[in-house]
């Protein structure tokens, strides 16, 4: 009995970093930058650093900040978009419409 214990706690401990590596790909992470396009389907997103990724709208989506319809958003606005980053194709779970950012190098 105290043998099968300790394989069963043993075996535990083998397969929790598996269990905890598959929940932290879950997670979601915010990509901002500029919007590049935007239309019923999907938004492109810029990062000014060389990044440009689409995320496409799902049923689920939320618009929170300074804008709060998928709609009102335009070119040129910035966003920070949370979606999981191994995902393929990449889905906005939600888009926070954030205040115009100064860009580097240009003057003031």
């Amino acid at each position: 009995m105290a043998k099968a214990f300790r394989k069963l706690a043993l075996l535990s401990l083998l397969l929790a970093p598996l269990a905890l590596a598959t929940a932290a790909h879950a997670q979601l992470r915010d990509f901002k930058g500029k919007v590049d396009s935007i239309d019923a389907k999907a938004v492109i997103v810029d990062n000014r650093k060389g990044d440009k990724i689409k995320f496409d709208k799902i049923d689920t989506t939320t618009v929170k900040g300074e804008k709060t319809k998928w709609e009102e958003i335009k070119k040129g606005d910035w966003v920070a978009v949370a979606s999981k980053m191994l995902e393929k194709p990449r889905k906005a779970y939600e888009v926070n419409v954030m205040p115009p950012q100064e860009e580097a190098g240009e003057d003031e």
